[in-house]
């Protein structure tokens, strides 16, 4: 298996300062994130931002471990990470905000995934699908549920 390649927009009913304030929350992913099932913030930048992480997610066939540096040069329209050591042999991802209306977000989640080869014989046939539904969707409709359950 080579490079794992995995995208998926949802729509928001919130304005995209607000989406990306809470995307760029990365301590509080978890809560809204299924694949991600720890963040430990390593170290933040002047504005209290965690850029370097250590994360625990579940890739469906295994458990990964990442340290991630995230970048928030974008903002609003946007953020991105990459891993610097970790249990896959490279791991790139982003967010992308696009502003539909004052009320109305698009969200792109992406990763861009090189497993490696123990990782990547795990990864064939219908369970490569699999995981990159469960990797993208569910970090994509975890955060439009969450920004639209805090709406009120």
């Amino acid at each position: 298996m080579g490079i794992l390649t995995a995208s998926w927009t949802v729509e928001i009913e919130a304005p995209r300062e607000r989406v990306f304030a809470v995307a760029a929350d990365v301590p509080a992913s978890p809560a809204w994130q299924p694949a991600l099932a720890t963040v430990e913030t390593v170290e933040s930048d002047e504005r209290g931002r965690a850029v370097l992480v250590d994360t625990t997610s579940d890739a469906v066939v295994k458990k990964t471990r990442q340290r991630l540096r995230f970048s928030y040069e974008d903002e609003p329209a946007g953020m991105s990470w990459t891993q610097l050591s970790g249990d896959v042999k490279s791991l790139e991802g982003s967010w992308a905000f696009a502003e539909l209306a004052a009320e109305r977000t698009a969200a792109t989640f992406e990763l861009i995934v090189d497993p490696g080869r123990m990782l990547g014989m795990l990864l064939r046939g219908p369970v490569e699908g699999r995981v990159k539904e469960f990797l993208t969707k569910g970090a994509a409709e975890g955060l439009k549920g969450h920004v639209e359950a805090a709406r009120g």
